[in-house]
């Protein structure tokens, strides 16, 4: 038993060991992969990465990723095992096997995307060290590697300009602000992930503001966890990705003990 983890999440863990149906949901950016300032640099622990793998292959385990990436840019990241289940851009995308149904937008949709790539590409042009990714459903901002001060400048910019766009959601993440023509969050991944597999029972794990929607989602016999400082609706916190490997291992062993009993 890890020593370093904290008594009452042990305890928890514990409880959602011995689920009928356990569904382990990560985001991945700060959570299974440190924050780099390069998106594309980013990779999972391995820790955490053959945790969940070996968690994935266990009776009545299903494990999925739930992050505000598009799920390309995910799938190259995070190199998933094809079991594991994935939640793109924030709730717009899901990936649910072969034959899941692909994302569409309508005509209108594609020229409000349009536009909002046009506007944050304006701002981005302005403001030293930051840069744009465009998604399936939206486009991002990224502020990560400029100046404080451009970057406090860039986002304003940008959300000055995206608030004249009907129909756009904007929301706020860490040093990143992200617009998507679809409404959606990571709450309704949540919910969609519970619902297509059955689960009894959900572990969710996020870092970042845009984790607080699948918190929320979460139900008593769930449990939540965040990575880091800031306030949350999760019931418990981890300091750090790599403690979270900590919580990973554990419950891979007290899963095989339930299966095994």
């Amino acid at each position: 038993m890890p020593e370093s983890l904290n008594p009452v999440l042990l305890k928890a863990l514990e409880s959602i060991a011995a689920a009928d149906h356990l569904l382990i949901a990560l985001d991945f950016d700060g959570t299974m992969s440190p924050l780099v300032p390069l998106a594309a640099d980013a990779r999972p622990l391995p820790g955490s990465a053959s945790a969940l793998s070996a968690l994935g292959q266990l009776p009545e385990t299903t494990t999925a990723l739930v992050s505000g990436r598009a799920l390309d840019s995910l799938r190259s990241v995070a190199t998933p095992d094809p079991e594991t289940l994935l939640i793109g851009s924030h709730g717009a995308e899901t990936w649910t096997g072969p034959d899941g149904a692909p994302l569409t937008l309508t005509d209108q949709q594609t020229d409000l995307l349009r536009r909002a790539t046009a506007a944050v590409q304006r701002v981005v042009d302005a403001h030293a060290g930051t840069m744009l990714e465009s998604k399936p459903t939206g486009v991002v901002l990224h502020t990560r590697t400029a100046d404080d001060d451009v970057a406090a400048a860039a986002t304003d910019a940008a959300r000055a300009a995206l608030d004249q766009l009907e129909g756009a959601h904007i929301t706020d993440g860490k040093r990143v602000l992200e617009t998507s023509v679809i409404s959606a969050d990571k709450g309704q991944g949540i919910r969609s992930l519970r619902e297509y597999t059955g689960a009894t029972a959900v572990l969710f794990a996020g870092d970042d503001v845009t984790d607080e929607h699948a918190f929320a989602a979460l139900e008593a016999q769930d449990l939540g966890i965040k990575i880091g400082e800031g306030q949350t609706q999760a019931a418990h916190r981890v300091h750090s990705p790599e403690e979270l490997v900590l919580v990973l291992e554990h419950l891979l062993t007290l899963r095989r003990g339930s299966a095994q009993s």
